[in-house]
């Protein structure tokens, strides 16, 4: 354990990636209220050097923490937050960055995606996970691409133990074409597209590389639908992400997705290109 720089003892617990991400949170949350730490920490019952040590990630927060949230910021709040306090949690393999989304992609009845980087994480096949995985920079062991493969194989029985939750995803037909780790991995990535297509609750979109008119050249995005039917945004890139929360920038991103609904292929000429691509190899 270490000291921090205003003198408190050393009881304290060293900086975590996860206390950080959930400290991150309460302050996104708390700032886009508009509220100080000290006009925010009175209406939560807690004095402004408590939540200052929740905001820096030096104080595990306290249990009834969401709940206090909820009466000043609201059930959305109280959400992410708890969606958050899961991360705390840490899964092997799952990036610190990443947690608090992945928890909210459990409860979600709504989830869409546009990825224009790499296949979406819940679409991978296990070859592609390491192929991907196995040129990251700086290097990965092999047990961290075993973790990396294990958790993210592990998010995906969402798509089939939630059937009651609608799965979009748009993705860019230039990445499949690029093949990463080769024609055997894009063979396996295709047959699994396919597969995973057929389930009656996800649809699956392909981006045609020319296409005039794009709505998404801001870059990806994910956005969850949460009970009672609200709406929460997410970006990520270089190690780093941010939830979006705030209704103006996520009406804005669903207005974005659902134009690029309309430009993308539908489900049923996609099928068909998966299957052209694939007889192509």
């Amino acid at each position: 354990m270490t000291s921090d720089h205003d003198g408190n003892t050393p009881s304290e617990p060293e900086l975590s990636d996860s206390l950080k991400t959930y400290g991150a949170v309460l302050k996104a949350l708390r700032d886009e209220a508009r509220l100080t730490q000290e006009e925010f920490a009175p209406l939560v019952q807690y004095s402004p050097h408590y939540v200052a040590k929740i905001e820096q990630g030096k104080r595990f927060p306290p249990g009834e923490l969401p709940q206090r949230v909820e009466e000043v910021l609201g059930p959305l709040a109280t959400k992410v937050l708890r969606a958050a306090a899961r991360s705390l949690r840490r899964k092997p393999g799952l990036a610190s960055w990443f947690q608090h989304w992945a928890a909210i992609e459990e409860e979600a009845i709504t989830l869409c995606a546009y990825e224009c980087r790499v296949i979406p994480g819940l679409l991978q096949p296990e070859p592609y996970i390491r192929a991907v995985s196995e040129r990251r920079l700086p290097p990965l062991t092999p047990q961290q691409v075993d973790q990396q493969a294990a958790a993210r194989l592990s998010r995906q029985t969402l798509l089939t133990e939630r059937p009651n939750t609608a799965f979009s995803f748009l993705i860019e037909q230039y990445l499949i074409e690029r093949q990463v780790g080769g024609t055997d991995v894009t063979v396996v990535l295709i047959d699994h597209l396919l597969a995973i297509g057929r389930l009656i609750n996800v649809e699956i979109q392909v981006m045609p590389i020319r296409q005039e008119d794009h709505a998404g050249l801001d870059g990806q995005m994910y956005l969850a639908e949460t009970q009672p039917n609200e709406w929460i945004g997410y970006i990520e890139g270089h190690e780093s992400s941010a939830l979006l929360t705030d209704p103006k920038a996520v009406s804005s991103m669903l207005q974005r997705y659902g134009k690029m609904r309309a430009q993308a292929l539908s489900h049923e000429a996609s099928v068909r290109l998966l299957k052209e691509m694939r007889g192509a190899l």
